[in-house]
């Protein structure tokens, strides 16, 4: 049997220059499985670095997987024997009409790399994004995965977190300040109202003992001494839930202490008729 034969056996499709053979797709199934094993590999070894926090991992181990599948679909159709110049020349309007139509999927996309080459946002951050505080779950090409307080799974184009102005809560740091707010009978006395929110906050397990929190007297308002307590937490996804709790034990620990929260007062002031009515 000669080698044109043997070609022709082993060839199972063929259009053109481009032939789809048994050899070819075995190649490429061995190629497919190295690489797979190669990107396992790297993210053990990724795991292992301890000086990396988990959102830079994560943003390194998805840019070295893009660059690796990039590079592997470049070798693979070389495999096949397809020539990416011709194809790319031959498809060049179709591409530029493609690309004018998608030019948001393109924006997205460059975005997201942007994201995971800076680590401005990582997965794990918390961000307010326009008054919504969530929790970034995955970091996609296109779109980024987040969570809200309520649970809620929002998908948010990669454009947007890097057109729009946002807080990182936790882009430094995991550790935070926050604060609660009372107004205070002007008869109760100052230092007794700040011993107690301290004690308020304190008695919270999720509130870190250092810093320690303090009182600030802010504001003497109409009806009511206007004091904050101030505090450092490193729960900054579910920090509501801890101010509710430090509510609550003011709440309580003022009324122990005979400290009365006032309400606002109005004053009505209204004048009498009397003038008398025309007699008929």
């Amino acid at each position: 049997m000669n080698l044109d034969a043997k070609t022709s056996m082993d060839t199972l499709l063929q259009w053109g220059n481009i032939q789809i053979t048994i050899h070819g797709l075995i190649n490429a199934g061995i190629i497919v499985v190295v690489v797979i094993l190669l990107l396992f590999a790297i993210k053990k070894g990724l795991d292992r670095i301890s000086t990396l926090d988990v959102g830079k991992k994560y943003s390194l181990n998805r840019l070295i997987n893009y660059g690796v599948w990039l590079f592997t679909i470049v070798i693979l159709l070389q495999n096949f024997d397809l020539n990416l110049s011709v194809i790319l020349a031959g498809s060049a309007a179709l591409l530029v009409g493609i690309g004018l139509g998608l030019q948001n999927v393109f924006s997205d996309f460059f975005s997201g790399l942007v994201i995971l080459l800076d680590s401005s946002v990582k997965v794990g951050d918390i961000i307010n994004l326009g008054g919504m505080v969530c929790q970034v779950k995955e970091i996609k090409m296109r779109t980024t995965c987040v969570i809200t307080r309520d649970d809620k799974i929002i998908i948010l184009p990669n454009s947007q977190l890097t057109r729009q102005e946002l807080i990182n809560w936790s882009h430094n740091t995991q550790v935070s300040r926050f604060d609660v707010s009372v107004g205070a009978s002007y008869k109760a006395d100052v230092e007794t109202v700040c011993r107690l929110m301290i004690e308020a906050a304190k008695m919270q397990p999720e509130v870190l003992p250092h810093p320690n929190p303090f009182v600030r007297l802010n504001e003497f308002e109409a009806h009511a001494v206007h004091y904050t307590v101030y505090f450092w937490c490193n729960n900054l996804f579910r920090v509501e839930n801890i101010k509710s709790d430090i509510r609550k034990n003011i709440f309580r620990l003022f009324k122990q202490n005979n400290i009365d929260i006032p309400l606002p007062q109005r004053v009505i002031h209204y004048a009498e008729n009397n003038d008398k009515k025309n007699e008929i």
